[in-house]
């Protein structure tokens, strides 16, 4: 059994929550770590996704590994970009 690890960076501009632990996590920069098993049976290398790790710093340079739904990991992204794209808004002045 042939297995392979990748490894990306992930940049949250705001606050983000995760599925159903309802924990929020702060903005900043995020390893992801993603596990893949090589499917041997098939003629060409075809790799199925076994785990996805999304690397927490704490305190004191620790760092605590949480295993993540990816599909969820993709929505919290894509809900962070839109959130980041919007313009800043301007307090309503009225005189």
């Amino acid at each position: 059994m042939t297995m392979r690890t990748s490894r990306k960076t992930v940049t949250f501009a705001r606050p983000f929550v995760l599925g159903g632990t309802g924990e929020e996590f702060p903005a900043g920069i995020y390893t992801i770590e993603t596990d893949e098993d090589l499917l041997e049976a098939i003629s060409f290398p075809v790799y199925r996704r076994i785990s996805t790790l999304l690397h927490l710093q704490a305190k004191a340079s620790l760092t605590q590994k949480m295993t993540v739904d990816p599909d969820q990991l993709e929505a919290a992204l894509q809900r962070d970009q839109v959130r980041d794209s919007r313009p800043p808004s301007r307090p309503v002045v009225t005189v």
